[in-house]
């Protein structure tokens, strides 16, 4: 799987986010791209964010950068660690969910 963007590891860590935590890349609505920020789509990517609607939050839009494995948004949201492999995942990333997903 690509993830776009300024990528610094092999867990999606970006130049933006990469703590021990920031381990997920978001599957952008408007391209179907990974990237693992905003801000990392906002500097590479030619056009706006389109958030996800509530209705799709069942479609696989999460990466795990520890394991590979994709996640619902759902999953995402209400998970504080990685199903699969139980990684655990940066809990202020709530914060830019507003960016991502409509409320």
């Amino acid at each position: 799987m690509f993830i776009y963007g300024d990528v610094i590891d092999n867990e999606t860590r970006c130049v933006h986010y990469h703590t021990e935590k920031d381990i997920v890349a978001i599957k952008f609505k408007c391209c179907n791209n990974y990237y693992p920020c905003y801000k990392c789509h906002e500097e590479h990517a030619k056009h706006s964010i389109e958030r996800w609607p509530l209705k799709q939050f069942d479609e696989l839009a999460i990466l795990c950068g520890s394991c590979h494995s994709e996640i619902t948004i759902h999953q995402y949201m209400n998970a504080a660690n990685c199903p699969h492999c139980e990684a655990i995942f940066n809990e202020r990333c709530a914060l830019h969910y507003h960016i991502y997903f409509e409320e």
